[in-house]
């Protein structure tokens, strides 16, 4: 290296790389963090040490010449200059502080907040009941640091849109309060045993897509029948692709079973003495006969390229000579668990109703095409399951209204679904 009067001394890269070699064992790349720590306001650098860390305070790390005489070249925080303790502090003395360092920089550990709910199942109404509380911590999704959080729910396995369940979103703040319910109808003590509840909070985003946060999954089965359940869990990240797939493969075979659920009533009405001023169906009923309430539907198979259906229900009481046993609800557009509410009254003795056989079907309207079907129940003599169950219960409580939930399946008449 030659240097002339007059000039500025010039340092090639290849020297200035030879001076700042530092002789010994290998030490970990150190990364930008350690120069420029995260520590909280009210938190101070000696705080943040660890134990072995504040027991010998003069390890430091090995500075060059070149950079403890000019300054230019950045180094790692030094408390003596700052405080005048008299020592300096180096935040990556050994391998296990720069382990330590990096598992604070890496995402997959970043906590992303702990929620706070409550599960009750009630078996006499065949819901369950999620009470969302609280979230705390979460991670922040926005600019200004903060989040716009809500709650998705979702029962797996099933279709997306028949079971999701939202909250309202909470503006700008990292610990959300809701205190809200949210019921699931048609839920059975089968699928308390094998679906899986799947909670997701999400950061709402006017003007893009709402982004995920963290979720969590909890087994119905770890919750007992009339008792309230309460969970205060971390939030996770997302399993890995491959396991959604999976996952994806099975939920799409068992929706292919799965159709939807039904609440029915069913009450057989006795004959009685006719009111002289009884007009209408009070006159009709008077004669006896069977009375099938249709109340609503729950979960069921999506049938247009929206992700929903237009539903409707039918019921026949067959054989059926006549062709004057067929029922039809109103439409009820676009939606996946729609409520009927509406009756139907078959004029029909007791001896008869042993030799006949009930079938509701559940339909998606289509303008202008023939409509798709979702499924049925049949009840009967015949039937099996709780569509048998439910029938010996009607005939046996004469005058009292039998209300149950139903599993529909595609397994119906080929006549009936001609029709």
């Amino acid at each position: 290296m030659t240097v002339r009067r007059g000039k500025r001394m010039t340092i090639s890269i290849q020297e200035h790389m030879a001076i700042n070699v530092c002789p010994g064992p290998i030490r970990p790349i150190r990364q930008i963090s350690a120069y420029f720590p995260r520590l909280s306001p009210t938190s101070s650098i000696s705080d943040s040490l660890s134990p072995t860390q504040t027991a010998c305070p003069s390890a430091t790390l090995p500075v060059s010449g070149a950079a403890a005489a000019g300054g230019g070249l950045l180094s790692p925080l030094s408390v003596g200059a700052a405080g005048g303790g008299g020592g300096t502090l180096s935040l990556m003395s050994s391998m296990d502080t720069s382990v330590e360092i990096d598992s604070c920089d890496s995402d997959d550990n970043t906590s992303l907040g702990t929620l706070e709910f409550d599960l009750l199942y009630e078996p006499a109404t065949s819901s369950l009941h999620c009470t969302v509380i609280r979230a705390k911590g979460l991670k922040p999704m926005d600019f200004n640091g903060l989040a716009d959080p809500y709650v998705k729910l979702h029962l797996l396995p099933g279709a997306c849109k028949a079971n999701k369940l939202k909250t309202k979103t909470v503006r700008n703040t990292l610990n959300p309060v809701w205190n809200e319910t949210l019921t699931y109808c048609g839920i059975t003590e089968e699928d308390m045993y094998r679906k899986t509840l799947r909670v997701t909070v999400c950061d709402e985003d006017k003007l893009t897509h709402n982004e995920f946060i963290g979720e969590s999954r909890v087994a119905l089965r770890r919750v007992k029948p009339d008792q309230t359940k309460h969970f205060n869990i971390c939030l996770e990240h997302p399993p890995p692709v491959m396991c959604l797939f999976v996952q994806w493969e099975s939920e799409a075979q068992r929706s292919l079973e799965e159709r939807g659920r039904l609440l029915l009533s069913l009450q057989f009405l006795p004959p009685t003495t006719p009111d002289p001023e009884a007009k209408g169906d009070a006159k009709e009923r008077a004669k006896g006969g069977l009375c099938v309430g249709v109340r609503r539907c729950a979960h069921l198979a999506a049938m247009d390229v929206n992700g929903f259906s237009d539903p409707y229900v039918k019921t026949y009481l067959k054989p059926d000579l006549k062709k004057k046993s067929k029922h039809k609800t109103a439409v009820i557009k676009k939606t996946l668990n729609p409520e009927f509410n509406e009756e139907f009254f078959y004029e029909i003795t007791f001896a008869e109703l042993s030799t006949k056989t009930l079938e509701v079907t559940v339909w998606d309207y289509d303008l202008g095409k023939s409509n798709d079907f979702i499924g049925g129940v049949s009840f009967g003599c015949q039937s099996q399951g709780d569509a048998l169950q439910h029938w010996i219960d009607c005939l046996k409580n004469k005058g009292r209204k039998v209300e149950r939930w139903h599993t529909l399946t595609n397994e119906l008449p080929v006549s009936t679904l001609q029709e």
